[in-house]
């Protein structure tokens, strides 16, 4: 078969334009009323792909037409064929304006608590008019499918554990280490001077040790020969963690990023605890083998910027 001849010369967009309208309608004759085309000229577009590929598109019947498993190739070649060229039009008028449009960014809770708001935060000053679309990401459960899609533009956050598949580029950006955290108005908030025994007996707010960052969590209590604590509370949600030790009555550990953006009056205090150093890579993820917009290069740099500078 010459692909080249065929998809070149004899296959247009408007072609593969009717056979998704046909696929999505289900028959000629409701895509044809769709398109505002006559029904003849829908027809001969879809017995001219058929002849031109060789093989059946659709299976007729007499209540409309079904993608056979060709026509089903074709059609999913024809979503990323339009989608690149949405995205090619949108990157055309970013070039031309790269500071009036939207970014779309996925990341998990815990960075929303701490890394994003800074980086935002310098972003938003510098391109005060673009719109920032911040949806949650759960990279940890290798929740990758808003990113292939393109619903976000890329993620941001720690790096999931495990080898990632090829189609996904990785920057990590700094490995992030824990801090001990108590309340602002704790009993503790005054030692100079704190070991992570003195506090082993007070209710604690930490993760489940079955997940990702609670198993950190644990090794650092284990790495200290101590037995890890039994949670007073166990969860994963940063805001609950947050409040709950800002109270005073109980303590936990944070990254460190979430722990210093949450600190000040009737909040979190940075404990002089020394903590065994365990780290989790934080990063951005995106599609390896597609162009990252102009937008999401700046956000990309701007983040860079802010890591330098320390987060």
């Amino acid at each position: 078969m010459d692909w080249a001849d065929r998809i070149g010369r004899r296959i247009r967009l408007r072609d593969l334009h009717i056979l998704l309208a046909v696929a999505e309608r289900g028959s000629m004759a409701k895509a044809s009323a769709w398109l505002s085309i006559s029904h003849p000229v829908i027809s001969k577009t879809i017995s001219d792909l058929e002849r031109t590929l060789g093989v059946r598109l659709f299976d007729r019947n007499a209540q409309g037409v079904q993608l056979t498993e060709y026509g089903q190739a074709l059609l999913k070649c024809g979503v990323t064929v339009f989608d690149e060229m949405r995205q090619g039009l949108k990157q055309i008028e970013q070039i031309a304006d790269p500071a009036s449009d939207e970014l779309r960014i996925g990341c998990p809770e815990i960075t929303m608590a701490g890394l994003l708001p800074p980086i935002v935060e310098r972003f938003s000053r510098q391109y005060p008019r673009v719109r920032l679309n911040v949806i949650l990401a759960n990279m940890a459960l290798m929740q990758f499918g808003a990113l292939r899609e393109r619903s976000v533009d890329l993620l941001i956050g720690r790096m999931p554990r495990g080898r990632l598949d090829d189609d996904l580029k990785v920057e990590v950006l700094y490995d992030e280490p824990y801090r001990s955290v108590i309340g602002a108005e704790s009993k503790w908030s005054k030692r100079r001077q704190l070991d992570l025994g003195d506090i082993l007996n007070e209710p604690w707010v930490l993760p489940p040790y079955d997940s990702a960052p609670g198993a950190q969590i644990h090794d650092i209590f284990t790495s200290a020969g101590l037995q890890p604590p039994d949670p007073a509370v166990a969860t994963l949600s940063v805001q609950l963690t947050v409040s709950l030790i800002a109270s005073g009555r109980y303590v936990g550990i944070l990254p460190m990023s979430v722990a210093q953006f949450n600190v000040g009056p009737r909040r979190l205090k940075v404990s002089p605890v020394k903590l065994t150093p365990m780290h989790s890579a934080v990063g951005i993820i995106t599609i390896s083998n597609r162009t990252v917009s102009p937008l999401a290069e700046l956000f990309m740099k701007c983040a860079r910027e802010l890591i330098g500078a320390g987060p």
